[in-house]
């Protein structure tokens, strides 16, 4: 799906398509940014465990990891916003399959186990995730901008009067009202 979104002819001529297929394809390039920040989560996270893990031994031991696995992972989730976020609405539409790539990138370091691994066990995992998360990073930022240039498209074509609120209310209406069987426009045969 992502090669499909990062050809560049999926934004091109953007202004011959209806605006049905531009709001679609802004829509699948949502989802690839919903699994792709879903995934660095899964990234950052693995790496505050190793690093708080390598702190604890450079300070002579102290309290296991996992008795404190709540306040690192709570550290960076309620810090102040890095890089390109924005307001996710949808759900992650692969989770099970970015958790168990996760896990192959060091699956001789079992993070459930994080203080029984050596030092070198460690910072090889820390560099394996280190790098796996600039290249979601780098793809992240390469689909947030076929985002903004479909949502761009979209928002011209209101500015111009080449789309119009109540055409897409009126679309909104019918997709969810009840037809005269009782369903929706939106299940399908």
């Amino acid at each position: 799906m992502i090669d499909r979104l990062l050809d560049p002819a999926y934004v091109a001529d953007l202004a011959t398509l209806g605006l049905a297929e531009v709001r679609a394809r802004r829509d699948d390039a949502a989802q690839e940014e919903t699994d792709l920040s879903y995934l660095r989560r899964l990234l950052h996270a693995r790496i505050d465990i190793v690093r708080a893990e390598q702190q604890r031994r450079s300070a002579g031991g102290g309290t296991a990891v996992v008795a404190e696995l709540g306040r690192i992972l709570a550290v960076n989730a309620v810090g102040p916003p890095t890089g390109s976020g924005r307001h996710q609405t949808l759900r992650p539409s692969r989770a099970e399959a970015h958790r168990r790539r996760v896990e192959a990138l060091v699956a001789d370091v079992d993070l459930s186990d994080v203080g029984s691994r050596s030092d070198e066990q460690l910072e090889g995992a820390l560099r394996a995730y280190h790098t796996e998360e600039a290249s979601v990073s780098q793809r992240r930022r390469a689909v947030q901008h076929v985002v903004d240039t479909l949502n761009a498209e979209i928002g011209s074509r209101y500015a111009s009067g080449a789309a119009s609120v109540d055409e897409l209310l009126a679309e909104q209406r019918r997709l969810t009202q009840p037809d005269k069987r009782g369903s929706t426009g939106t299940e399908r045969p």
